[in-house]
């Protein structure tokens, strides 16, 4: 008993950990982009990459902590590249939404987040059409609907930014099963550090080149370039990927899943007196209506995934789930994904 008890009490520390500092990186970009002086945020995003790619190097390279694999340069090009354009996309587009919109009313939107990757996966045939689950996605749609219908400071440039980044993370994700699964390769949060961030900071020079390069060399704004406050915002995003690194050994999916609503729920309100962005009672039940159906799918998504470990255990090929999560396979990616906490988790 002692035992099982020391267990929880370390599997939950974790979990109070990754709710931690994930709340912290969204409230702390939010801040750095709207209040401390640094509205750049494909340049905020480029220095996460950046810090990013060369911790996890040292992690996997120098002291050979977390385990690579082997990948050649063809692999990387056609599997691992596709990826890391689709993710500066997200980035580029979910971050600059930050600058119109507020966090509450974000947080209210990424619930769309399965409705979406559920479409595009009966597109490309990774999902299975079913009547029920179409219905439950128009139920979560309908919600965040009435939510931006009550959204008192509401921004269509932000919104139209935060579907592009939305929809570019749904084809992503499918992109992840499809590519990676073929191929066989399994990354973890620090490995997907690894591999994707350099080529994604590499896709976002574009957007910084056009977009925010000249409004840094015209000198017309005031920037503010402190480097305590930007080198500990980029040292949050990783210890963030870190704290997923350790959690998915530690936790189920349904864990991640419950603490992701915990989260949610905590930055729409914090978020809320922090930056004095005020949330309407009809935008809080639009919300509640999509929380509910989405609860019920994650739901769903469980006892299915129950079923198939089932099913491999009567066959005599049992797979122990948590050992198939740490392993940083493809599902648990997804699974995080969905939630609204992209790995690698440099975005809000």
């Amino acid at each position: 008993m002692p035992g099982i008890i020391e267990e929880a009490l370390v599997a939950y520390t974790y979990v109070g950990v990754w709710i931690g500092m994930s709340a912290g990186v969204i409230l702390y970009n939010k801040y750095i982009l709207t209040v401390f002086g640094f509205p750049f945020p494909v340049a905020l995003t480029m220095m996460h990459m950046a810090f990013c790619s060369a911790l996890a190097f040292v992690l996997v390279r120098v002291l050979g902590v977390v385990k690579g694999i082997n990948m050649s340069r063809e692999t990387y090009i056609a599997k691992i590249v596709p990826i890391a354009g689709l993710f500066a996309v997200v980035l580029w587009m979910g971050n600059t939404a930050y600058v119109y919109l507020s966090v509450a009313f974000i947080q209210m939107v990424k619930a769309l987040m399965p409705c979406v990757v559920y479409t595009v996966g009966c597109v490309f045939k990774v999902e299975t059409y079913k009547k029920e689950t179409m219905m439950n996605m128009a139920v979560i749609a309908l919600g965040v609907g009435i939510a931006s219908y009550g959204e008192l400071n509401f921004n269509l440039t932000g919104f139209m930014l935060l579907m592009g980044s939305i929809a570019c993370e749904a084809v992503r994700i499918v992109s992840i099963q499809m590519l990676l699964t073929s191929a066989d390769i399994k990354l973890n949060s620090v490995t997907t550090l690894y591999y994707v961030s350099p080529a994604c900071f590499v896709f976002l020079l574009a957007p910084f080149a056009f977009i925010e390069a000249p409004r840094f060399a015209s000198g017309a704004e005031d920037v503010n370039l402190n480097p305590v406050v930007l080198g500990s915002n980029a040292a949050l995003a990783f210890a963030l990927n870190i704290s997923v690194y350790l959690l998915i050994g530690k936790t189920s999916a349904l864990t991640m899943n419950v603490a992701g609503v915990i989260k949610d729920w905590m930055l729409i309100f914090i978020s809320s007196v922090m930056f004095d962005a005020p949330i309407s009672s009809l935008q809080l039940w639009g919300y509640l209506l999509a929380f509910a159906a989405v609860c019920y799918y994650n739901y769903q998504k469980y006892l299915e995934r129950v079923a198939a470990e089932a099913a491999k255990g009567a066959g005599g090929k049992a797979v122990k789930l948590d050992d198939r999560e740490a392993s940083g396979g493809i599902e648990m990616t997804k699974q995080i994904t969905v939630n609204g906490n992209a790995v690698p988790n440099s975005k809000p």
